[in-house]
């Protein structure tokens, strides 16, 4: 395939329906893998084995919970409508630009019930659970009282050990305060691991599979969150790594990381703007300074497939996802619109 084969964009195939977006549905997957190579024998599309320059498309927790209207934290941003309308940018942004993808790695924000930041863990003096969405425990209320771990879940993430995970849990907040973290809210059960909205986006999925037949390209899945006592807006790093004796319970994402940075550009696109997806790339960016700053001009932000966690009437994170971003492009970072060329703003 030459250069000018290469920056020339694809058109949509005709299997995707930007209709069906926002819906959930089985992938037929025998009978895409057929179109798919049909489909890069018809447009002369090369393995990605072969590409000049290894391009990376990391995608931020594309996934039914946070993409589909009515699932547990769906992400409307200001227009109400935002994952579903992103989703549809990111699905023909993929189509158009097959050729010169190299590798797509979306993320999965994984969970069960018992985890720091889902109402179970937490009671009042009454023995109630806090309110999902709608309730942010801070150090004051942990010192008080007004929250306190649940006895009832020591048994199966402490080992009956109850003092201890309570001193943790005052530790975790402690720990987000100074960090000066995002302090811990209370999420509805979500993403949650062996159900449906734990399950990528069917027209993500099928976008995906569909490249990963069409380029030869094994898609990365990268899952986290399934830690109990901590928070993992970022796939590179937990929001908290050590317990109150300084004893790790998590670790850096290092493979993922070296995967990252071995790449010629990394185009990020996913939800939210505001958490995942600004935490992940705050965390690249950290690593991109330790190793040579000049690294950051291979990020490309899809700014028009992400929007920021806004709850009406509740709370709007639209503000401080635009201030990451722009830290991101002072950084050196390339803020960049789906729709535009990609041959504009790299350099094939």
């Amino acid at each position: 395939m030459t250069t000018t084969e290469i920056t020339k964009e694809l058109p949509i195939p005709a299997h995707f329906d930007a209709s069906k977006v926002g819906e959930v549905w089985r992938v037929p997957y025998q009978e895409r893998a057929a179109e798919a190579k049909s489909w890069a024998k018809q447009h002369n599309i090369a393995p990605a084995l072969d590409d000049r320059k290894r391009i990376c498309l990391l995608i931020i927790d594309p996934q039914n919970t946070f993409c589909i209207p009515e699932f547990e934290l769906f992400v409307g941003g200001r227009s109400g409508k935002g994952a579903v309308e992103d989703n549809i940018r990111l699905c023909e942004f993929i189509y158009r630009n097959l050729g010169v993808i190299s590798t797509i790695a979306p993320t999965m924000d994984t969970h069960t019930a018992m985890q720091i930041f889902h109402p179970i863990f937490w009671v009042n003096a009454a023995g109630e659970h806090p309110t999902p969405a709608a309730t942010i425990i801070t150090l004051d209320d942990v010192k008080a009282g007004v929250w306190q771990v649940n006895p009832a879940v020591a048994y199966n993430i402490a080992v009956n050990d109850y003092e201890k995970l309570q001193q943790h849990a005052f530790h975790y907040v402690k720990q987000l305060s100074g960090d000066g973290k995002y302090p811990l809210t209370v999420w509805p059960y979500h993403s949650m691991l062996g159900g449906i909205g734990h399950a990528l986006v069917s027209a993500v999925e099928e976008a995906l599979f569909f490249h990963n037949i069409a380029r030869c390209s094994q898609t990365i899945f990268e899952l986290k969150g399934n830690n109990p006592l901590t928070e993992n807006y970022s796939v590179l790093r937990a929001e908290v790594l050590e317990d109150t004796n300084g004893q790790p319970i998590a670790q850096k994402n290092v493979n993922l990381i070296k995967q990252l940075l071995e790449f010629d550009a990394v185009i990020v696109a996913g939800q939210a703007k505001s958490h995942c997806v600004a935490w992940t790339v705050d965390d690249l960016l950290t690593e991109i300074k330790e190793q040579d700053a000049k690294k950051a001009k291979k990020v490309y932000l899809l700014e028009d497939c992400s929007s920021p966690v806004v709850i009406p009437g509740v709370i709007d994170f639209t503000e401080q996802a635009d201030a990451a971003y722009q830290k991101f492009a002072e950084a050196g970072m390339h803020i960049v619109k789906s729709t535009d060329a990609i041959a504009n703003w790299l350099d094939l």
